[in-house]
């Protein structure tokens, strides 16, 4: 495709990004733009497997401790999430809840499908860490040991599920990825130092990445393909 063509279709305000970074080169411009695409699919598909495996974590421990339909009765009167400092997480999982009984296809499993990551970040924040019994932070049995100098507690975990959220609204929202946050220069180091985070809280969750992801994960390839741009 000619770049005007390409330009048309993406915009050139979109693409003025992409010029400034290869010296208004507009082959280069179309294969970083190419390259973005392919890095931020190989992280959304990384994102989508530890989302998965976060939620279904989380789902295998509260069921253990509050039943088997535990997110539905976490929202019914009485319920962990009724109170007011949690009363977003009720609102959410209420929409959801609503939504499967209008259709008459409620399951528990369908129900923990239709929660977002927040969701599940929130888990660790101190109200909701507390309603479901202070027992989430077992589900990394692999996490180091706090000390008196770091605390690797439910507050360090919110922190880091945030981060990952953060990345997955961004790839979600079309934002570019191989860029030094607010500039035009090529740096791949935020999307390295968030895949490297999500491998180790993989591996503190017992969870052999390497080994899930086989022959989806080639994230490294790609940044190095976009730096010999």
């Amino acid at each position: 495709m000619k770049y005007l063509d390409f330009e048309r279709i993406l915009s050139s305000q979109r693409m003025q990004r992409y010029l400034s970074a290869v010296n208004n080169n507009t082959r280069k411009a179309m294969t970083l733009y190419r390259y973005n695409l392919r890095l931020s699919q190989e992280m959304f598909t990384i994102v989508s497997c530890f989302e998965v495996a976060l939620r279904n974590a989380i789902n295998s421990r509260l069921t253990l401790s509050l039943g088997n339909d535990w997110l539905r009765d976490s929202i019914q009167p009485g319920g962990i999430f009724t109170s007011g400092k949690t009363k977003e997480t009720e609102r959410i999982i209420y929409k959801a809840y609503h939504k499967l009984s209008l259709q008459n296809t409620y399951s528990h499993f369908k129900l923990i499908a239709e929660m977002e990551f927040g969701v599940w970040k929130y888990m660790f924040s101190a109200p909701q860490y507390k309603a479901t019994g202070q027992c989430l932070l077992q589900i990394f049995p692999n996490k180091p040991r706090s000390s008196a100098t770091f605390q690797y507690n439910h507050t360090y975990i919110f922190n880091e599920l945030d981060k990952v959220n953060s990345l997955r609204n961004r790839i979600a929202h079309h934002e570019p990825i191989c860029f030094q946050q607010h500039t035009s220069i090529i740096d791949t180091r935020y999307i390295i130092n968030e895949y490297q985070k999500i491998q180790t809280l993989f591996s503190w969750m017992n969870i052999d990445s390497r080994s899930m992801l086989y022959g989806l994960d080639h994230i490294q390839n790609i940044c190095d393909e976009i730096h010999a741009l």
